[in-house]
């Protein structure tokens, strides 16, 4: 898609002030597969130089917004670590070609904010932890379940950059459990549902996205009962955020939510049909 309304390109490394019409740009795979007639000017990351994946002292994994599905794959294969698997289930869940996978990026597929963001899937269930800045150097830090509000909808400030997100160590050496519904083969996530289970205090988490309009994360002290999850998700996502669109219905989307969130339960618990 070529973007005639765009002016101008420049590097993200000069300190420019922010105008109206700017845009981040990371891997583009976005921006450029359709027209954007409020964009004037691209603000290009690719030069930033930020390392794709670090580990850090504690055991945590820093990802930054420009690490491209491509290298989040590669490196969490070599991950001797009980979560990465899931790592690799979420990138799978794209659907998308190589080339998209070589350009598209974590912090792109997070500030798109759409249901079927599986980065969003990924890091929402990881209990991950952005790292935004703001146009003056400001930062703050807030929970993937908190950066997006909405389909479509972010926390973002007007000229805020997502910079990372921050995995911790806990929720990598997690066990987990994947889910994922699509009305076709090869089709867009109609509800993708994943389990976390953490081996240090036994307490689990469920994360529902794709079948609502933005991540919903519920956590309980130890694995609950069939009627006890299926309670607290009914009372948890409101029934006007079960999302609407051509690759499912809302009443679909909660069916299989909950389907899959019980086959999760069960699969983590170890079978127990409680």
């Amino acid at each position: 898609m070529d973007l005639h309304t765009v002016t101008a390109v420049r590097d993200a490394r000069e300190r420019v002030p922010w105008r109206p019409g700017d845009r981040w740009l990371g891997g583009g795979t976005f921006l450029f597969s359709e027209p954007q007639p409020q964009v004037r000017r691209l603000v290009d990351l690719s030069r930033m130089g930020w390392d794709a994946l670090t580990e850090l002292p504690d055991g945590s994994v820093e990802i930054a917004a420009t690490c491209t599905i491509a290298q989040l794959s590669r490196r969490a294969r070599r991950w001797d670590l009980a979560a990465a698997p899931l790592v690799e289930q979420c990138c799978r869940a794209f659907l998308a070609s190589f080339k998209i996978w070589n350009m598209a990026t974590v912090g792109g597929n997070l500030c798109n904010a759409l249901p079927a963001g599986p980065m969003i899937s990924l890091t929402a269930a990881l209990d991950g932890v952005c790292l935004l800045v703001a146009q003056d150097g400001s930062t703050r830090r807030v929970p993937v379940t908190d950066f997006v509000t909405g389909a479509g909808r972010k926390v973002l400030g007007e000229g805020e950059l997502l910079r990372s997100v921050t995995v911790p160590a806990r929720s990598l050496a997690a066990r987990t459990a994947f889910r994922q519904a699509s009305l076709y083969g090869l089709g867009r996530s109609g509800a993708l549902v994943i389990g976390v289970l953490d081996p240090n205090d036994g307490s689990f988490a469920l994360t529902v996205t794709a079948a609502t309009v933005r991540p919903y994360r519920l956590w309980f002290p130890l694995p609950p009962r069939a009627a006890e999850l299926r309670a607290a998700l009914a009372g948890t996502v409101p029934d006007d955020a079960w999302f609407d669109d051509i690759h499912g219905l809302p009443a679909w989307r909660r069916h299989m939510a909950f389907r899959l969130a019980e086959e999760i339960r069960a699969e983590l618990d170890e079978g127990d049909p409680r």
